[in-house]
């Protein structure tokens, strides 16, 4: 269930067995992101294959999909987001094998909360920036070496300006001052 429409926003998603305690994170969410809820793995596993969610807040124990598979599952499907594990269950030895960006242990309050998805969006944002900033500065190169009919019907280069806009539009979604990606623009390239 979607806390809104607004598509400029970070998105999360919580995932808890537990309708209340997942209820209850997307609660304290309010008004910092847009927040999504699922209530067991498959459920979580659909709606992040059918949206975009920069970070997942995601419980551990949960009957038929357990936290800790559907963490291997967005792992072997190269999910690019953040993922928080949520949980009751105390970490032991067995995390250092675990693909997650956090490890929270409830009870969490609502600061603590509202702190690890703005840690992780910052985190995320950055990634992001330092890709976009490698496809597009990749992309400026061809621009001023090639013609526009070469790049016009290169399948790569399409590919690499695609990706390029994708990931300059879901950082300036996350970052919350811009003034690093105008300036980077503003870098001139003597054109063909």
């Amino acid at each position: 269930m979607a806390d809104s429409d607004r598509s400029n926003e970070l998105r999360a998603l919580v995932v808890d067995d537990e309708r209340e305690v997942a209820d209850a994170y997307a609660l304290r969410l309010r008004g910092v992101c847009n927040v999504d809820t699922a209530y067991g793995g498959e459920a979580a596993l659909s709606i992040i294959d059918d949206s975009s969610i920069d970070i997942v807040l995601l419980d551990r124990h949960m009957p038929d999909m357990s936290g800790d598979e559907v963490l291997a599952q967005l792992d072997e499907a190269g999910y690019y987001g953040r993922v928080v594990m949520v949980t009751a269950v105390d970490p032991d030895f067995d995390v250092l094998e675990m693909p997650f960006d956090e490890y929270l242990c409830k009870p969490v309050d609502q600061a603590d909360v509202r702190a690890v998805i703005d840690q992780q969006r910052q985190i995320l944002a950055y990634e992001t920036l330092g890709e976009y900033f490698s496809a597009a500065s990749t992309c400026a190169v061809l621009e001023a070496e090639t013609s526009p009919d070469t790049r016009e019907t290169h399948a790569e280069y399409a590919e690499l300006a695609d990706r390029a806009d994708r990931l300059e539009k879901r950082a300036r979604r996350l970052l919350d001052d811009h003034t690093i990606l105008n300036e980077f623009t503003q870098i001139g390239r003597e054109e063909v």
